[in-house]
């Protein structure tokens, strides 16, 4: 199955993504993913994305896309992909659904992770991050030490106060609300969206994920 995760920030997503795949037995895959592995690599599309990370510049959406067809197009993803982060605009919806067209596939579902915006303030709220190795932390106070590397620091980013989340929701729902339209606009030729309550226990969102796609 090829999956496409989209959810405002600190929906789960990512968390959710990770069991998703594991059951599925296929790769996740964020944008990040795929240009640092490109980069790494040293591939022509890998290098010249490397060249727009090195001046500080945006890398574009083309070289974006051409990075995803290539690792779409390796065996590892033969059967299936959970993706996750890689859509937020229109132009991006429609640009893999070229990719994914000139590779002879198709999304299956796009799965909408929802909660309330004071859930998501809350969670987010009470987020810190390792300032060493970048590990996110739920529920951990500042100024302790990192878990994971044992080196860092968590500490709690400036975006990850309320206010600052309050905007970034509205951000995200500004911009990702096309997006959904062109996916429902499309579901009879192509993947179906599903939305998911993303408020509750882990383990019961991941049921509910589950059930969704039929598994």
């Amino acid at each position: 199955m090829r999956l496409l995760l989209l959810g405002p920030p600190g929906a789960g997503k990512g968390t959710q993504g990770q069991r998703l795949a594991a059951k599925l037995g296929v790769p996740q895959l964020s944008t990040g993913d795929v240009l640092r592995a490109a980069v790494k690599e040293g591939t022509p599309q890998g290098l010249a994305a490397k060249g727009y990370m090195d001046r500080g510049d945006l890398v574009p959406d083309p070289v974006i896309l051409g990075i995803m067809k290539e690792t779409l197009a390796k065996p590892e993803s033969a059967k299936g992909v959970v993706l996750d982060g890689v859509v937020r605009t229109v132009p991006q919806a429609e640009g893999l659904a070229r990719v994914l067209a000139e590779l002879g596939k198709k999304l299956d579902a796009v799965l909408v992770f929802n909660a309330p915006d004071e859930e998501l303030v809350r969670r987010l709220g009470g987020r810190t991050v390792c300032d060493h190795c970048g590990t996110p932390y739920t529920g951990r106070e500042a100024g302790t030490r990192c878990e994971k590397c044992g080196v860092g620091t968590l500490v709690r980013r400036k975006d990850d106060e309320p206010e600052a989340i309050r905007n970034r929701l509205v951000a995200f729902q500004k911009q990702t609300a096309p997006v959904l339209e062109w996916y429902r606009a499309r579901e009879a030729q192509g993947a179906r969206v599903v939305h998911i309550d993303a408020v509750g226990a882990v383990d019961e969102v991941t049921r509910r994920m589950m059930k969704s796609i039929g598994k």
